[in-house]
């Protein structure tokens, strides 16, 4: 398993610097802004498009693969390329991958089959995004399925497609593996005489019973052709290679469309030892009972054959935003990229890091405890919250001047009401609330939250920017906060909210990587206003 650390590498050469400066990116702008004229708003909003920018479909290919004469390398490993390059994809950010990696192979690009969702390819003309679609030339046939991103017939042709391409593959051949979140649905393919019906409905009940995705992808694997590693050994024995844009905290490869090039074992006693814990063993399918009585063949010696790599992450985005970042003027500090849980926790806890941050004394024990407490709770690591409290304790004292902290991950929302909203919006409402006792920007702290593939929820903006004055903002335009909460209403709140000045609205982005959170603390900053 390798994970690639582009388009931006980080080094941590002293451990209250988590970035060095590089030679400019091309995905971050040569010009230098007057920061004294930039609102801290716009160095917020300026920091989220860097890290979206960084994951973009076109961007991790193009950083992630570099053409040498007749041979490829990726991730420092040299492959040949001797016109026997054979591509297949599947994803909603794969149609963007795969334009691009055509463009870098040329000629030695052979065949392609690619599995995306219903209608991307009219989304992307209607938004001006041709350069993520193919030319009219292109030697990768596109097929659209999935709609609703659920398993359809159309996404079970192109899986068979696909399936039929890899397993005609000779050790001559290269197979370039594009999977990006979204995958599973869109490569649906259960081992016969299983119907995809049936092996629909029998993980729509292991959700609903209350599965983990361990559990959910031990059974998916079990039930498919191609997860679990399927689709490297049917390629067997071409050499695969697989490019991997990840929408999972973590970036276990594992679960990222379900492991389709991971090679592993399937025992059938661990598939049913989960059917059996969710009581759902009686109700199985005849041909889900005959497929887990068949002996399971051993595929690790094909596992040399599979080269993985994550070229598109959470934690790619966090660390190109912190360079951008210190362009504007920040000491950027990574806290996580594994932030999770519900948002009212993970509020408090970015509460507890601004007053942290912000307290011109020594914060009270109580702070400390309540974050510590709460770290776990949300999916950030002990260490994690001891490192971000020494570097924002020694900026205090020290006056090191503004800094960014970033985080980043998914957040869950208790659903109690029935308005519109996503969990980035709610969260930055949230954030503002814990604000209200600090000082208004540019002396207080800004906090915002977006969703990197553009959209949170079922609305139009990504997420949202909040600072101190939420509460009393909303109070002067008559918008009382806790209605909007308890019916989960953040987006219409915020639309009415200063003529939705607040929203953060980036358009389609074509990737995912999961959120973004950013706390911007200036350095005169102090809880009392």
């Amino acid at each position: 398993m390798q994970y690639i650390l582009r388009p931006c590498e980080v080094s941590m050469a002293r451990f209250i610097s988590l970035f060095r400066p590089r030679p400019l990116l091309a995905l971050v702008s040569k010009s230098k802004p007057t920061l004294s004229k930039m609102s801290m708003d716009s160095r917020a909003q300026q920091v989220f498009a860097a890290a979206v920018e960084a994951v973009r479909p076109d961007t991790v290919v193009r950083q992630s693969i570099r053409r040498k004469d007749d041979s490829v390398i990726i991730n420092g490993q040299e492959f040949p390329l001797r016109h026997n390059l054979h591509l297949v994809g599947f994803g909603k950010a794969v149609l963007g991958m795969a334009a691009e990696a055509e463009r870098i192979m040329g000629d030695h690009l052979v065949k392609g089959i690619i599995s995306v969702p219903h209608g991307i390819q009219q989304t992307l003309k209607q938004h001006g995004k041709d350069h993520l679609l193919l030319k009219e030339n292109s030697r990768i046939k596109v097929m659209e399925g999935a709609k609703h991103n659920l398993p359809d017939t159309d996404a079970q042709e192109a899986a068979e497609r696909i399936k039929q391409l890899a397993s005609e593959l000779t050790e001559k051949d290269l197979l370039l593996v594009l999977i990006s979140g979204g995958g599973s649905a869109l490569l649906p393919a259960p081992i016969p005489p299983i119907l995809l019906h049936e092996k629909l409905e029998l993980t729509r009940k292991l959700a609903a019973a209350g599965a983990t995705i361990q559990e959910l992808n031990t059974v998916r694997r079990a039930l498919s052709f191609l997860k679990g590693g399927g689709l490297a050994r049917h390629a067997y024995p071409a050499q695969v290679v697989a490019l991997v844009l990840s929408d999972v905290i973590g970036d276990p490869l594992d679960l990222i469309a379900s492991g389709p090039t991971v090679c592993g074992e399937v025992r059938p006693e661990e598939v049913l030892s989960v059917l059996g814990q969710y009581k759902l063993l009686d109700s199985l399918p005849a041909s889900v009972k005959h497929v887990l009585g068949k002996p399971n063949p051993q595929w690790t010696d094909k596992a040399e054959h599979v080269f993985n790599a994550v070229i598109g992450s959470n934690s790619i985005a966090l660390k190109c935003a912190g360079l951008r970042a210190r362009e504007l003027g920040f000491l950027p500090v990574v806290l996580s990229p594994g932030v999770c849980g519900d948002v009212k926790s993970v509020s408090k806890l970015y509460g507890h890091l601004a007053r942290f941050a912000c307290s011109q004394e020594e914060p009270s024990p109580e702070i400390v405890t309540e974050m510590l407490k709460l770290g776990p709770e949300v999916g950030v690591q002990t260490w994690d919250l001891h490192r971000t409290m020494k570097v924002l304790g020694e900026g205090r004292t020290e006056g090191w001047g503004d800094t960014c902290l970033l985080a980043g991950g998914e957040p869950t929302v208790e659903l109690t009401g029935k308005g519109r909203g996503g969990r980035n919006q709610e969260l930055a409402l949230r954030v503002g609330l814990e604000l209200r006792d600090l000082q208004l920007p540019p002396n207080g702290p800004v906090f915002l939250s977006g969703g990197t593939d553009g959209q949170d929820g079922p609305t139009e903006a990504a997420g949202a920017i909040t600072d101190a004055g939420l509460y009393e903002e909303a109070q002067a335009q008559g918008l009382d906060i806790d209605n909007f909460l308890n019916d989960n209403d953040s987006y219409t709140f915020f639309s009415r909210l200063s003529a939705g000045q607040h929203l953060l609205v980036p358009g389609l982005t074509c990737t995912n990587v999961m959120d973004v959170h950013m706390l911007l603390i200036p350095s005169n900053a102090n809880i009392v206003r």
